[in-house]
This record gives structure tokens, C-alpha cells and sequence, in this order.
């Protein structure tokens, strides 16, 4: 069964209590929380104190994606927060390995993101050290985008640099049952999807569409 992660960056902002409470009840693996500052991609979404906000509503781990300029100078409020899983884009630091330890000594697990454009050999020496890679199947910035084909390929690719069973390898972006089931097949563990959850008229049968490929 694949790991789903449901992104409440698709979610109804005035309902955004009602969506948590949703996912809360359905019993996702985590709740993917898309975080950009009008820097690193062109578009405000939220900030720690909307994750403060949300996490006394569910104990479902928090899986924060951070699409910001210079991560390091604010994951510690990330973490404050409530983040249980912390992903920063590999090209936002210059010091990356530092950032991932840095996350891994204060209790959460760590991840690097790679974007449609990025090479997974640019990670290939911090495999040993991350919990998880984010595969960007859209390019980062704004929901509701159309899956990039070769990030199937690059999925492969990475499954193909690392003995380790323990990575996690997620994808985000423009996932469906049949795209999901293709990113499955490659070598993903857990798909992150938004539009394709929120906007069904019952949403959950979608969620449970994921967890079956």
C-alpha cells in the first residue's frame, strides 16, 4: 500500500479546521504542508504560526515542505511549530548537509527536495544522512499543475544509488490514481497529492485510491 500525504495547500483556506479534521478522521499517514515565501517560488501560503494553530487538532504527523529561500534561518520556528518531517530544497542552501543534521538532532526527521530541472546525482552524497527525498513532479510555486513525465525515470534512477531500504522517496505534484501508480512502480513510497483529494465530490474515495496502489 502506498503512503498517502494529502496537501491542505488544496484545501478550502476558510475551511482549513474542517479539512484537518477530515484527514484526522480518514487516518492519513501524514498531512503535507506546503510552505512558500514569494522568494524561492512566486506565492505566500503558511507560516509557523498557522502550523502552531493546527497541530492541538490531530495527532497525524506533520510532513513540512519547505519551498523558501535559506531554510536554516527559520526551521527552528518550523520545528517550534509542530513539524515531525522537515524537506527544504536542495538548492535553497548552501550548506545542506549542516541543515540536515541540524533537523535530525532536534527530534525530526529530515528530507531534501529536488525540482523537475535537478539531477538526483546532486544528492547522491546525502542519501546516507536524509529520511526521505522529494521528487517534484510539477514545478514548485502552485497547486493543481500537470504531472512532468520524466519524473518517473528519475524515480528509477534514485531507487538505483542507494542500498538503503529505510529512504523514503515521495512525490509531489500532479498525482492521480494512474500517475501514482506509475511513481509506484518506479520506486515511490508516498504520494502527495491535493487537488485530486479536495476537489472530489468525496474526497475520501480518493484517498483511498492511493492507499491501494
Amino acid at each position: 500500500m502506498a503512503i498517502v500525504a494529502p496537501s491542505i495547500l488544496s484545501a478550502d483556506f476558510s475551511k482549513l479546521g474542517e479539512a484537518i479534521a477530515f484527514l484526522d478522521k480518514a487516518a492519513v499517514d501524514f498531512i503535507h504542508i506546503d510552505v512558500m515565501d514569494g522568494k524561492y517560488v512566486p506565492n505566500l501560503t503558511f507560516g509557523p504560526p498557522v502550523i502552531k494553530a493546527i497541530r492541538p487538532f490531530t495527532s497525524i504527523p506533520f510532513d513540512v515542505h519547505l519551498m523558501i529561500d535559506k531554510p536554516e534561518d527559520s526551521v527552528d520556528d518550523y520545528i517550534a511549530a509542530g513539524a515531525d518531517r522537515i524537506t527544504f530544497h536542495i538548492d535553497a542552501t548552501i550548506h545542506a548537509h549542516r541543515l540536515i543534521h541540524k533537523i535530525k538532532e532536534a527530534g525530526v526527521k529530515a528530507g531534501v527536495s529536488l525540482n523537475p530541472s535537478q539531477n538526483p546525482e546532486s544528492i547522491r552524497y546525502l542519501l546516507d544522512d536524509v529520511d526521505l527525498v522529494l521528487l517534484m513532479s510539477v514545478n514548485p510555486g502552485f497547486g493543481g499543475q500537470s504531472f512532468i513525465p520524466s519524473t518517473i525515470e528519475k524515480a528509477k534512477q534514485l531507487r538505483t544509488m542507494t542500498d538503503r531500504k529505510d529512504l523514503e522517496i515521495m512525490v509531489d505534484g500532479g498525482i492521480n490514481e494512474t500517475t501514482g501508480a506509475q511513481m509506484v512502480k518506479a520506486g515511490c513510497d508516498s504520494l502527495v497529492a491535493g487537488s485530486y483529494i479536495f476537489k472530489q465530490d468525496d474526497p475520501m474515495v480518493a484517498i483511498e485510491a492511493l492507499r491501494r496502489l
